[in-house]
C-alpha cells in the first residue's frame, strides 16, 4: 500500500541565510531530492516540501538545522547537506550545530576542520578527554586526518612539545624492499599518507622546518622500541598491520603529558597468515580499562566520494557471506568495526 503524501510549508525570514541554505540554482535542494522521497519547491520566502510524512519530517527537520548553522556563520557547502542528512537518517534527535561548530583546528589553508558525522565527533571528543584512544573502522572515515588535526592543535596550543606519527612498515601486497636507499627512505612510501595529512594541516615549509627540528617526528613503528614519550602527541596509523609484540611495545610507550591515538581498520589486515593482529587482541585486552576510549566507525561515517561507502557494503556484505559459509568469522576481522557506544571512563 503506498504511503499517502503530505504537504509542509517552511518560512525562512532571513533571506541571506535562505539563499545559502537553498544553494546556487537550489542545488542544494535538488540534491536533498536524491537523498529522500520529497518534492521541494521554493518561492519567495517559503519552502514546500511534499512526499510520505517519515521523509518530509526529516527534511523539516534538516533544512531547519541547517539555516540555523547558516544564521550563526558556518558556509555551508551541497557536500555539508550531505552529510548533515546522513546524521539525521541515523539519529533524528542529532544536533548538528553541536557536530559541525565543534572546531577542531584551522589549517594554514584557512579551511576549518570539524567532525561530519556522529562517530567523529565521539572521536574528537573521546580524544580530549582521554590519554589513549582506539579509532576503528574502514577507509575514508578520518581517523588518521582528524586525529593529525587534534595533534597540530594540541601542538599549536603548547598543550604537547612535539608530534609524533608512526606506521608499521607492512606491505600492502606490494614488495617495496628493491627501492635504493637506507632504511629511511625505504620505509618513507609507507609513511607517504602521514605526510600527506601533515601537509594538509600547515604549510610544507614550516612542517619541514618542524621535521628538522625535531619537533615533528615521522618515523616507522620499529624506531619506537625502547623509548619513552614525554610530552607528546603520538599517533600511530595503520595498527591493524601491527603484531601483537610491536603493539604491547606501543601502547607502554606514553609517557607523562602525553596522548596517543591509534588508528586502523581490522578488515584490511596485510599480515602474513597466521599472524595475529596487534589492533584485534589490544581491543580485547584493554576495552575495559579506564581512560582508554574504543571509538567505532562504519561506512556511514565515510567522507570521502559516496561511492566508497557503497564500496564498503559491498566487502563488508562478501565478507559476511564467507563467514557464513565457513561458520567462522573471516581472518582479521576481530571485533569491529560496528556502531558501538561506550562509556567515558
Amino acid at each position: 500500500m503506498k504511503n499517502e503524501e503530505t504537504t509542509k510549508q517552511l518560512t525562512f525570514h532571513d533571506a541571506g541565510a535562505l539563499k545559502t541554505l537553498l544553494g546556487g540554482e537550489d542545488r542544494n535542494l535538488r540534491l536533498i531530492e536524491t537523498l529522500e522521497p520529497v518534492r521541494i519547491t521554493a518561492r519567495g520566502d517559503r519552502v514546500t516540501l511534499t512526499g510520505d510524512e517519515h521523509s518530509v519530517d526529516l527534511v523539516e527537520t534538516l533544512l531547519g538545522q541547517l539555516y540555523r548553522l547558516i544564521q550563526k556563520g558556518f558556509p555551508v557547502y551541497s557536500t555539508d547537506v550531505g552529510f548533515a542528512h546522513r546524521i539525521l537518517s541515523e539519529n533524528r534527535s542529532a544536533r548538528i550545530e553541536e557536530i559541525f561548530l565543534d572546531k577542531v583546528y584551522i589549517s594554514s589553508k584557512k579551511r576549518v576542520i570539524t567532525p561530519k558525522s556522529i562517530a567523529q565527533k565521539q572521536y574528537i571528543d573521546a580524544i580530549r578527554r582521554h590519554d589513549m584512544v582506539f579509532g576503528i573502522g574502514p577507509a575514508g572515515t578520518g581517523k588518521t586526518y582528524l586525529a593529525m588535526a587534534m595533534a597540530v592543535s594540541y601542538l599549536m596550543d603548547r598543550r604537547v612539545n612535539r608530534i609524533v606519527l608512526t606506521r608499521p612498515a607492512v606491505e600492502a601486497g606490494e614488495k617495496l624492499g628493491f627501492l635504493p636507499g637506507d632504511l629511511v627512505e625505504k620505509v618513507n612510501p609507507y609513511l607517504r599518507p602521514v605526510y600527506d595529512a601533515l601537509y594538509d594541516m600547515m604549510e610544507f615549509d614550516k612542517a619541514q622546518a618542524l621535521i628538522e627540528k625535531g619537533i615533528i617526528e615521522v618515523a616507522p613503528l620499529a624506531f619506537m622500541r625502547g623509548r619513552t614519550l614525554n610530552d607528546s602527541f603520538i599517533i600511530l596509523d595503520e595498527a591493524q598491520n601491527t603484531t601483537s609484540e610491536q603493539m604491547k611495545m606501543f601502547v607502554t610507550r606514553l609517557g607523562w603529558g602525553s596522548r596517543a591515538v591509534v588508528t586502523g581498520d581490522v578488515t584490511q589486515i596485510d599480515l602474513p597468515s597466521g599472524r595475529t593482529s596487534g589492533l584485534v587482541e589490544v581491543e580485547r585486552i584493554l576495552s575495559g580499562t579506564e581512560g582508554i576510549r574504543f571509538v567505532y566507525f562504519s561506512e556511514i561515517d565515510v567522507v570521502r566520494h559516496p561511492l566508497v561507502s557503497e564500496i564498503i557494503k559491498a566487502y563488508d556484505h562478501l565478507s559476511r557471506k564467507k563467514a557464513e559459509g565457513t561458520g567462522e568469522e573471516s581472518r582479521g576481522q576481530g571485533t569491529g568495526p560496528r556502531r558501538q557506544e561506550t562509556k567515558d571512563s
